[in-house]
């Protein structure tokens, strides 16, 4: 694959997509249970933005740029901002936690966390950042396969973050909905939240219709819109599918899009919505 998520790092997709990670993370974790968080591609971890990538594009600035030093941010926005200014503790924004990083920091001692990343570097990168965390496991491998194997899990209760780099465009979508219902044949219980980037509305359309179709009986939908979706050429939002979603998650996540949609806009046009395409009692 080329894409190397170091020119994202921090943008508003990632500020999008860390907050929620980090709502589903808390409240599994509000239960004494243990539990296994599953990341299906990985990265590296953890940013430095003063390199020449994250400099090259400087989509931070639009993302974890806007909220670093914002106050009166409402509970989940402030819980994912403070995660971000535990890593800077001088005050000054320079490196930005990955999804590895942030749900390691939200799991207990007796949970487990599972990385897969096809990407040799980035793997050993992962390798380094968690070698003294035995909670930690990391795969340099594919995660869509790797989820055969290691679904499900031994903990019974668990997340799966599926966070592909879309090169694919459409056609991720026809591999995530494989791997969902094979993971759903294995452990039909677990949560799955699936992130995507909305450029053209059509394109999304037909995962939606998926989604609502079954295997799961409740599926959550949230998007955050930054700019019209009228253009193929740009990232204009994302987007976060939830299958088994806890309890509430639905308004915690309107209270909290709604504050991002004011915070992030690059345009009047700017929108959020948070939606179920299924819920079956």
């Amino acid at each position: 694959m080329n894409y190397r998520h170091a020119f994202h790092a921090g943008n508003f997709a990632d500020v999008f997509k860390h907050a929620i990670l980090l709502a589903l993370l808390d409240a599994l974790t509000a239960k004494d249970k243990s539990l296994g968080c599953f990341d299906t591609h990985a990265g590296s971890g953890s940013y430095v933005l003063d390199d020449a990538e994250p400099q090259k594009t400087g989509e931070w600035r639009d993302g974890i740029g806007r909220l670093f030093g914002a106050k009166g941010l409402p509970p989940p926005l402030r819980r994912y901002v403070d995660a971000v200014r535990a890593l800077n503790p001088d005050g000054t924004l320079r490196r930005y936690p990955g999804s590895p990083l942030l749900a390691a920091g939200a799991l207990r001692a007796n949970d487990r966390l599972v990385l897969c990343e096809l990407q040799h570097g980035e793997a050993a990168a992962l390798r380094a950042l968690f070698r003294n965390d035995r909670r930690v496991h990391v795969h340099a491998r594919d995660g869509y396969a790797a989820l055969n194997a290691l679904l499900p899990p031994p903990e019974k209760r668990g997340l799966v973050l599926i966070d592909p780099p879309f090169e694919a465009q459409e056609g991720e979508f026809a591999t995530i909905e494989a791997a969902l219902a094979k993971a759903h044949a294995r452990w039909p219980g677990g949560v799955y939240a699936v992130w995507y980037p909305v450029k053209l509305r059509r394109t999304i359309a037909p995962f939606h219709r998926h989604l609502a179709a079954g295997p799961f009986d409740r599926v959550l939908a949230a998007e955050l819109l930054v700019l019209p979706d009228d253009s193929p050429l740009r990232l204009n939002g994302c987007g976060m599918a939830i299958a088994n979603p806890p309890w509430k998650l639905d308004a915690a996540l309107s209270a909290m899009l709604r504050v991002l949609c004011r915070l992030l806009a690059q345009s009047p046009r700017a929108s959020q919505r948070v939606w179920w395409l299924r819920d079956e009692p």
